[in-house]
């Protein structure tokens, strides 16, 4: 390779919902004896999910297969009403670790379809969070992923409301609303767009350094949606070479010139660093930030409930006074530095 410079895209990587979800993963490993389980992929990562693998974590697509009475963490993307009951009934710690912008979304097909409302779900058949989104009014919702969807939908007298997956590029949601407002033109829409803010940024500061490239890297799963649509952004941008990778091992190696580099919400820096080095600009590394995100999502209510118990009994057995006593410090606390701190006990 002969790579001149690198053009990184900031924000990048995780968003404050797989912060959380991580780190939330990783309280219940050092919590529990292995295996905890986790319903579907934690998040869309082969490296984060192979690294909790190694500490005896147990992902599985169906709650009936966690044994009775095992903990179990519902993952970021959402899950169907009835999987939340079902791993409630199997009688193991429950942790539901969905993402709070996910959360927003079923809390609005819940209300709408209670209304009498005709829902219009933009998303992407069989994702995760499509499939847990849908699940909540299933007799009240109707997917759609492209313009085209929304001309074939069936004619209702119903009010219609439309709604999306978080993780959608704002290209590919915009072209569908727009198609709905023509077929629809009183649909209803929440104040507050659904599309997660992490996603936007991550596309916007993609944009921003897309078109001075030679080459666009986004790394990140294939799974990822978010991931997708980046390098989905690229190509359409006007970028001649788009690659997505999982890790540096997969770089072509002959890209040159300048090169862009933007990382999905799911993939962690390190992979941002690895790649940095493979690549090896002759000209350095220039970081292009379009904002700053300092959005915070707290550990899991149920997680949080175990932590101060847990915090409560060691203050009393060590006989900590009330004045001395410290809580645990998630917020100051990046999901990156679990994962090495995780990558260092599996060995």
């Amino acid at each position: 390779m002969r790579v001149d410079r690198v053009l990184l895209a900031a924000p990048r990587g995780f968003c404050a919902g797989v912060e959380m979800a991580i780190k939330a993963l990783a309280w219940m490993v050092r919590t529990f004896p292995p295996p905890v389980y986790c319903y579907h992929e934690i998040v869309h990562n082969r490296l984060v999910v192979d690294r909790f693998e190694r500490l005896g974590v147990v992902f599985v697509d169906d709650v009936a297969a966690v044994p009775p009475g095992h903990p179990i963490m519902l993952s970021a993307h959402g899950s169907a009403p009835e999987v939340v009951d079902e791993a409630r009934r199997r009688g193991g710690y429950v942790v539901d670790a969905v993402c709070p912008l996910v959360t927003k979304v079923h809390h609005e097909v819940r209300v709408r379809s209670a209304k009498g409302y005709r829902i219009v779900y933009v998303g992407h058949e069989g994702h995760e969070e499509a499939v847990g989104t849908m699940a909540v009014a299933p007799d009240s919702i109707s997917l759609v992923s492209e313009p085209a969807d929304v001309a074939n939908l069936e004619d209702t007298e119903a009010p219609v409301a439309v709604l999306a997956q978080t993780t959608l590029s704002h290209r590919d949601w915009s072209d569908v609303l727009e198609a709905a407002k023509d077929r629809f033109p009183d649909v209803w829409m929440p104040g507050r767009s659904d599309l997660c803010f992490a996603t936007t940024n991550r596309q916007s500061a993609l944009s921003e350094i897309s078109g001075r490239c030679d080459a666009v890297v986004v790394i990140g799963s294939a799974n990822s949606s978010n991931t997708m649509a980046l390098a989905k952004l690229a190509a359409e941008s006007g970028c001649e070479r788009v690659h997505r990778v999982n890790a540096a091992a997969e770089l072509p190696d002959d890209l040159c010139g300048t090169v862009g580099v933007t990382a999905g919400a799911s993939a962690p820096e390190e992979l941002v660093t690895e790649v940095i080095t493979a690549l090896a600009p002759s000209e350095g590394t220039t970081e292009i930030s379009i904002t700053d995100e300092d959005e915070y999502f707290p550990p899991p209510r149920e997680l949080r409930e175990l932590l101060g118990a847990m915090e409560t009994a060691v203050h009393a057995t060590l006989a900590v006074s009330a004045g001395a006593r410290t809580a645990a410090a998630d917020r100051t606390t990046a999901a990156s530095d679990v994962l090495a701190s995780l990558a260092a006990t599996a060995g």
